[in-house]
C-alpha cells in the first residue's frame, strides 16, 4: 500500500432498493475513495427468529421487532449484487462486499472478489475463517469487541491469507472516550501486520488522526441522508462530509514525508530572506578591528553566517564598510 486505502462502507444503507445502492456507489466515486463497500447475506443464514436488535438499532429504526425482519428489509438479492459489481466497474470503483454466511462468501468469491472485509462478529466464528482462508485472497479483518488473542486465533486461522486488521469500536455511534487509538499501534507491533481504523464516531476527525498514527486503511459509514429510516444512518457521513475526509487524509498522507531532516523545495526560496548575516552595525573604517562594538546580525542571510561570529570578531576590516552593510 503506498498510500491509504479508503473504503466507503455503504453497508446496508441501501435500504434494501437496489436503485440507492447505485447512488450510494455515485457518491462514493465522487467523494474519491478507493471502493465501496456493501453487506451480502441470506438473513435466515444470519440470524435465528429470536435475535433481538441492538440498542442503537432500536433507538434508531423506533421498534424492535427483532433482527430477522429488519435485515429482511435491508436485503439485496445475489443478481443485484452481481449488477452491482458491474456498476462499480463501469464507474471505476472497486467493490467489495462483506458477507454475513457461508453461501454468501462462496458468491462473492465466485464473483471474483479480490478483497474480503471480515465483520467484528465474524471474528470467532472458526467455520467462516476458515471459508475466507480457502480463497487464499487479501483479508481486511476488523477487531472490534476483541481480545489480543482472539485476534491472533483468527490470524492464525487466515494463514493462507493477506490479512490486515483495522482497529474497531463495535458501538453506533462511538464515544470519544471508547475510541482507544493507541490499541492500533499495539496490533501492529504485536502481529507485525499492516493496520488501520473502522470509525465509527461521528465527523471526520478520528479517521485522520488514526492515517497520522499510521493507519494503512480508513473504513467510514456513509449515506445519502442521515434522516433516513434505517439502523445505521445516523453513525454514517453524508456524501460532502465523505469528500471533506477523503480531502483531509490525502493532505495528512502528503504530509509525512521522506523522514530526511532537510530544507524542502518549498522553503529553498526564504532561506536568504529568513535567515541573518554580519553586518556593519556602525560606519566602519578600513584596518579597524571588526568587535562587538561595531558589527551586529541582520536580514538578509546572503553573507557571512552568524554561526561564524567567533571566527570574525577580532579580525581587521579589509576596507571601509557603510552602517548596514554585509561584512
Amino acid at each position: 500500500m503506498d498510500r491509504v486505502f479508503i473504503i466507503a462502507e455503504a453497508g446496508v444503507n441501501h435500504n434494501g432498493s437496489f436503485e440507492l445502492a447505485k447512488k450510494l456507489v455515485d457518491k462514493a466515486v465522487e467523494a474519491g475513495v478507493d471502493c465501496v463497500k456493501f453487506q451480502t447475506f441470506k438473513s435466515e443464514n444470519l440470524v435465528n427468529k429470536s435475535a433481538k436488535k441492538a440498542e442503537y438499532q432500536v433507538e434508531n429504526t423506533g421498534k424492535d421487532d427483532g433482527q430477522l425482519n429488519m435485515l429482511k428489509s435491508l436485503e439485496l438479492s445475489y443478481e443485484q449484487f452481481g449488477e452491482l459489481k458491474k456498476y462499480c466497474e463501469s464507474k471505476g470503483i472497486m467493490f467489495i462486499s462483506t458477507p454475513f454466511d457461508l453461501e454468501s462468501a462462496d458468491f462473492l468469491n465466485d464473483l471474483g472478489m479480490e478483497i474480503f472485509k471480515i465483520p467484528s462478529g465474524e471474528i470467532t466464528n472458526l467455520p467462516y475463517l476458515r471459508k475466507i482462508n480457502s480463497y487464499k485472497k487479501e483479508v481486511i479483518l476488523s477487531t472490534g469487541m476483541t481480545t489480543l488473542d482472539e485476534i491472533q486465533a483468527a490470524v492464525n486461522v487466515l494463514k493462507d491469507c493477506k490479512v490486515s486488521l483495522l482497529h474497531c469500536t463495535t458501538e453506533y455511534p462511538c464515544p470519544y472516550d471508547s475510541v482507544n487509538m493507541n490499541a492500533m499501534i499495539t496490533m501492529r507491533e504485536e502481529f507485525n501486520l499492516p493496520v488501520g481504523y473502522s470509525d465509527h464516531t461521528q465527523g471526520i476527525e478520528i479517521p485522520v488522526m488514526a492515517v497520522a498514527m499510521g493507519a494503512k486503511v480508513i473504513e467510514k459509514h456513509f449515506t445519502l441522508d442521515k434522516n433516513m429510516d434505517g439502523p445505521d444512518h445516523k453513525a454514517s457521513l453524508e456524501p460532502d462530509e465523505l469528500k471533506e475526509m477523503v480531502s483531509a487524509i490525502r493532505n495528512v498522507e502528503k504530509a509525512f514525508g521522506n523522514g530526511v531532516k532537510e530544507p524542502q523545495e518549498a522553503e529553498k526560496k526564504n532561506i536568504e530572506i529568513a535567515r541573518k548575516s554580519i553586518v556593519a552595525k556602525c560606519d566602519i573604517k578600513k584596518n579597524e578591528i571588526l568587535n562587538m562594538e561595531n558589527l551586529t546580525c541582520k536580514r538578509p542571510g546572503n553573507g557571512i553566517s552568524p554561526m561564524k561570529w567567533d571566527e570574525v570578531i577580532g579580525t581587521y576590516a579589509k576596507k571601509d564598510y557603510k552602517k548596514d552593510e554585509l561584512i
